[in-house]
C-alpha cells in the first residue's frame, strides 16, 4: 500500500460518518416540511444557518443565555414549545442550557462533525437543529441540552404562545 492510498483510506474513514448523518437527516420525515428556500425566506440569516444548515452561533452571543423570566422556549422556526424555563440553568458554556426538554419536543441523531460522535438534537416538528446534549448536566437528569439561542424564541409566562407555523 502506498502513502496516497493510505491517505485516501483515512480520509474515507473520517468523512463517511459525516455523509451518513447528512443522508439520515435528509431521509427523516417531519410533521412540518418546507423546502430550505422557504425556511430561508421566513427566518433571519443566522437562525436559518443554525436551524437548517447545522451551524453554531458564537458562545455568549445570545440574549436568551441571560433570560431569567418564567416562560417557554420555542423552536424559532415552527414555534413548537421545546423547554420550560424551570429546566434552564447556567452551565457556564455561553449558550442557553436546559436539563430536560418538554415531552416529545425533540428528536436526536448522531453527529460526527468533530470526528467523535455527539448527540445532536432537533425540533421533532420541523427538524430544525437546536444543539447537542451532553452527560454533564445537573440532577435529576444529568443532561445538558446546550442550545443555540438563535434557534429559540422565548415567550414569558402569562403571554399567549404564538401559533404553530404551518
Amino acid at each position: 500500500m502506498n502513502r496516497r492510498n493510505w491517505l485516501y483510506g483515512i480520509s474515507a474513514l473520517i468523512t463517511a460518518p459525516l455523509l451518513v448523518r447528512h443522508q439520515a437527516s435528509a431521509a427523516e420525515a417531519f410533521p412540518l416540511s418546507k423546502a430550505k428556500a422557504e425556511w430561508k425566506k421566513l427566518l433571519a440569516a443566522d437562525a436559518y444557518q443554525v436551524l437548517f444548515e447545522d451551524g453554531t452561533e458564537r458562545a455568549g452571543s445570545s440574549a436568551l443565555n441571560n433570560e431569567k423570566r418564567a416562560g417557554t422556549y420555542l423552536c424559532a422556526a415552527c414555534n413548537l414549545p421545546l423547554f420550560d424555563s424551570a429546566h434552564k440553568y447556567e452551565s457556564g458554556t455561553g449558550w442557553p442550557s436546559f436539563w430536560q426538554p418538554l415531552p416529545g419536543a425533540l428528536g436526536t441523531a448522531t453527529d460526527f462533525k468533530l470526528i467523535y460522535p455527539r448527540t445532536e438534537y432537533h425540533c421533532s416538528r420541523c427538524g430544525g437543529h437546536q444543539g447537542h446534549v451532553f452527560n454533564d448536566g445537573p440532577q435529576p437528569t444529568g443532561k445538558r441540552y446546550c442550545n443555540n439561542g438563535v434557534a429559540l424564541r422565548f415567550t414569558a409566562r402569562g403571554e399567549t404562545l404564538p401559533a404553530l407555523r404551518t
